[in-house]
């Protein structure tokens, strides 16, 4: 049994099997307790008016009479006080009658040998045909006495009766078992379906259509196994992007490092070019550096409530010292900071939520023209803290808007890459947020500015 088809079907047809067996030995107990008592009786009471009536005609003869009740479905054996043997009707499948129970029958006894017939588990007794089987009754014929056994004639009282049953049994037997085994096949299908769908999963195959309209256990697998197989899908493309994406990142400042050293090998170098392309390998050494130390950040941050080491601290006094520690920045570009940050207390981790405002903070002082201003504003709620942080910068497409919290999804790339961006940045504020229960939103329009919002719980 190889194949759970198979199995449900061998499983199935045993207990048809056993049940049958089962239903048969009870039903047969149930005769031998119930029935053959109530047949006892009611053979009993044929055999007397069977005597009875004899007794009240004596003009008849004897073996015609008994002959003529024998052809209405009966077995009879008669037998006098010389041992002188006949039968009438059916034949007895086994003729032999203990001589003491026909001694006692001749005695003036009855005989009730159907309620005295030996129970067996598997053969019902009143279907058995022996002279045993019967309910033996004195008759006193022309002065001689007689011992008279009689049983119905099972065989031709109910003889198509147990072939119609018969031929229903065996039917119900082989259509049983046909339509289990279409039934079967129905209920495993889609079992079967789902197996070539893991392998074709594993072959990196995520394009399955699986029957999900149906009601059942199997449809809310097949619903949930769609769902999975997307799901995977759609990690398999952000593994392969994010692979890409690491890949180029890595390569194109590699690629200035190995060009401008090769570069620098040749003697006859002005001295300012020398320095100029070592401030470029610096500058790419340190591109690099930071992608590695934020990669390093978002693989920790999957770990989620694993790295996060929450303390109570003022949210506004931490944004200020960011905007002490990046005041060169935006000193050098003139850039006007509009302030209005009251003191709140928030409880969460302070080293994550420090990268997140220094992000969101230089991202708006790179992104903003000379002469322009940013806004900060922090409102206090009962259970949460708004801060908006707001530029009069490039601003941000509508198409773009939708993906900037993406990994390596840079909206203006050839303005990434002078700033020496790795498009990390905003992914890394995402996950913090959603870490602290949080939420962030932009709004931007191109040439007017960006404003980003952000919710933290207070506790």
């Amino acid at each position: 049994m190889k194949t759970l088809y198979v199995r449900i079907v061998v499983t199935t047809i045993a207990v048809m099997m056993i049940s049958s067996l089962l239903a048969f030995v009870i039903s047969n107990a149930y005769y031998q307790k119930s029935l053959k008592p109530y047949n006892d009786k009611k053979v009993t009471r044929i055999a007397e008016e069977t005597v009875d009536y004899y007794e009240k005609n004596p003009q008849l003869k004897l073996n015609d009479y008994l002959d003529h009740i024998g052809h209405t479905g009966y077995q009879i054996y008669l037998v006098d006080q010389q041992h002188h043997e006949s039968f009438f009707g059916g034949t007895f499948r086994k003729k032999e009658m203990d001589p003491a129970i026909v001694k006692r029958v001749l005695n003036g006894t009855v005989y009730h040998g159907i309620a005295q017939f030996p129970s067996t588990p598997f053969v019902t007794g009143f279907f058995d045909n022996v002279l045993k089987n019967t309910i033996g009754m004195p008759l006193e014929a022309s002065g001689k006495q007689y011992a008279l056994f009689i049983r119905p004639n099972i065989e031709l009282q109910f003889g198509e009766m147990r072939i119609f049953f018969s031929v229903i049994l065996l039917l119900t037997i082989l259509l049983s078992i046909i339509l289990v085994g279409i039934s079967t096949r129905y209920l495993v299908k889609p079992i079967i379906k789902l197996t070539k769908a893991t392998k074709k999963i594993a072959t990196g195959n995520y394009n399955i259509k699986l029957n999900e309209k149906r009601k059942d256990e199997i449809g809310s697998l097949a619903t949930n196994f769609s769902e999975m197989a997307k799901s995977l899908e759609q990690l398999e493309e952000m593994r392969q992007e994010f692979v890409s994406n690491v890949s180029h990142e890595i390569q194109s400042p590699l690629a200035s490092i190995k060009g401008f050293a090769q570069t620098l090998q040749n003697d006859e170098l002005a001295l300012d070019q020398r320095n100029r392309y070592l401030s470029i390998i610096e500058k790419e050494s340190t591109r690099l550096s930071q992608l590695s130390k934020q990669l390093l950040m978002l693989a920790s941050l999957e770990k989620e409530e694993a790295i996060i080491e929450k303390s109570t601290f003022d949210v506004a006094a931490q944004i200020k010292e960011i905007l002490v520690m990046t005041e060169w920045s935006w000193r050098e570009k003139e850039l006007a900071i509009e302030l209005e940050l009251p003191s709140t207390f928030i409880y969460g981790d302070k080293k994550l939520l420090h990268q997140v405002w220094t992000n969101l903070i230089t991202n708006s002082i790179k992104f903003t023209e000379p002469g322009g201003a940013i806004s900060i504003r922090l409102k206090k709620q009962d259970r949460n803290c708004r801060i908006s942080i707001s530029d009069t910068g490039i601003g941000i497409s509508e198409k773009d808007l939708l993906s900037i919290f993406n990994r390596f999804y840079k909206a203006d790339k050839s303005r990434e890459r002078k700033e020496g961006s790795s498009g990390l940045g905003l992914s890394i504020v995402k996950k913090i947020i959603d870490l602290h229960n949080g939420e962030i939103k932009a709004e931007s329009e191109p040439g007017k500015g960006t404003t980003f919002h952000v919710r933290i719980p207070r506790m």
